[in-house]
């Protein structure tokens, strides 16, 4: 842990903020797909209609990261955190009080907003506190905390929905509100943040990354190849996660493993082992050998690996291959923020972020309904069987993108 102290105490806090924003970002989101089988049950829904109301939530979050980019360049990285993490707290809870299928699609669009405004938030302002060496392994751990989040998600669904229903469960949503006080009170904007808005160069002068002019200081290529490989693995992960937890539930005759919820939950649990490890050491990996080569592997790897996993019925199977499938198919999104923040610089640095991850995710929002649907009419092994394609076209997309392990920003 030598890069822990390296950094300075503002860099170190801002990790912490940032987060712990992310991983409560993760527990309110992922509450959906693990109680997603009674809300169908008692609100009388079918797998396609469930998906589009993720498919909603994930529009909604593009919205959001592109209007929390915005505010966090204009306003500091600190409030736009804390005020995305207050919305979906907020609205999280207010999906346990929705009688219908509409009530639950506004609450679970407003929730979208704030998701979608925590991540551009958080990874802008971890970037540009931590240093070049030890950025990729900053946001590695920032990106991991997602996996803890959607653990504690399984934990209380098994404790929670057993016992109270599956509205009890999203009341438990408001507890991330509160952490927005201790932002406000421990967080100061970075010192890069607050030298651009006192020195804001115009069109002109923003530099050109690769020697070809643009509106961001980078070619449009690869603003649209970011965009585009992000989409892909966008479709591929919420395809497979939101409707992991439902396919090891569902009885067999509808397509399912027919597991109970404790022991769904624990599937989920192993998974998020999986998953953080995936996080945390794309990080260190890609800090060594380079973004490029660390991000096509992943990919590639996660692919196979989920083909596999669709491909499977036998309990003790997914069980193993869960964790496996969970550190391929999740890991490389530790990379994203750093490669971005590399492309990119200050002035626009987070609407930037937000404009490439968030259309990327408004783009994948078709995929909980895709699969959905898919997995009614076509079994969940030929569902999952996409999601690992989309994988691969991800992989692709690398061509054109380069290599920035190691770039100064500025």
């Amino acid at each position: 842990m030598n890069f822990w102290h390296e950094a300075s105490p503002a860099a170190r806090k801002a990790l912490i903020a940032a987060s712990l924003g992310w991983l409560l970002d993760a527990f309110d989101v992922m509450l959906y797909a693990l109680v997603l089988t009674a809300v169908v049950k008692d609100l009388d829904l079918s797998l396609a209609t469930g998906g589009q109301l993720a498919s909603l939530t994930l529009a909604a979050s593009a919205i959001g990261g592109l209007v929390f980019g915005v505010v966090a360049d204009k306003l500091g990285r600190t409030r736009a955190l804390s005020f995305s993490i207050l919305l979906y707290s907020v609205f999280t809870f207010a999906c346990g009080l929705a009688q219908n299928v509409w009530q639950l699609a506004i609450f679970r669009f407003l929730l979208g907003i704030g998701m979608g405004g925590e991540w551009a938030s958080g990874a802008t302002l971890v970037s540009e506190t931590w240093p070049e060496k030890h950025r990729g392994k900053a946001l590695g751990l920032m990106q991991s905390c997602w996996a803890i989040g959607y653990g504690a998600a399984a934990v209380v669904v098994a404790l929670v929905l057993p016992a109270y229903g599956w509205r009890a469960v999203f009341f438990v949503g408001i507890v991330p509100a509160v952490f927005t006080l201790w932002i406000r009170r421990n967080l100061e904007e970075p010192e890069m943040w607050r030298r651009s808005r006192q020195e804001v160069p115009s069109r002109q002068e923003v530099p050109s990354r690769m020697g070809v002019p643009s509106r961001m200081g980078v070619p449009l290529k690869i603003v649209a190849l970011l965009t585009l490989m992000n989409a892909a693995t966008m479709f591929a992960w919420w395809g497979l996660n939101l409707w992991v937890p439902s396919y090891l539930s569902l009885p067999v005759d509808q397509g399912g493993i027919g597991l109970s919820t404790t022991t769904m939950s624990m599937f989920v649990v192993a998974m998020q082992v999986g998953m953080w490890l995936g996080y945390v050491t794309f990080g260190f990996i890609s800090d060594r050998f380079g973004r490029k080569p660390t991000y096509v592997t992943y990919l590639v790897l996660a692919a196979l690996l989920v083909w596999a996993y669709g491909a499977t019925r036998e309990p003790v199977f997914l069980l193993v291959l869960g964790p496996f499938v969970a550190f391929f198919g999740t890991g490389y999104f530790s990379g994203f923020g750093a490669v971005a923040s590399e492309i990119f610089p200050t002035a626009i640095r987070a609407t930037a972020l937000g404009v490439t991850y968030n259309s990327g995710r408004l783009l994948s929002a078709a995929a909980p309904f895709v699969i959905g649907s898919l997995a009614q009419s076509r079994g969940f092994g030929t569902a999952f069987t996409l999601t690992a394609v989309a994988f691969l076209i991800a992989a692709a997309m690398w061509i054109g993108i380069p290599e920035t392990r190691g770039r100064r920003m500025v």
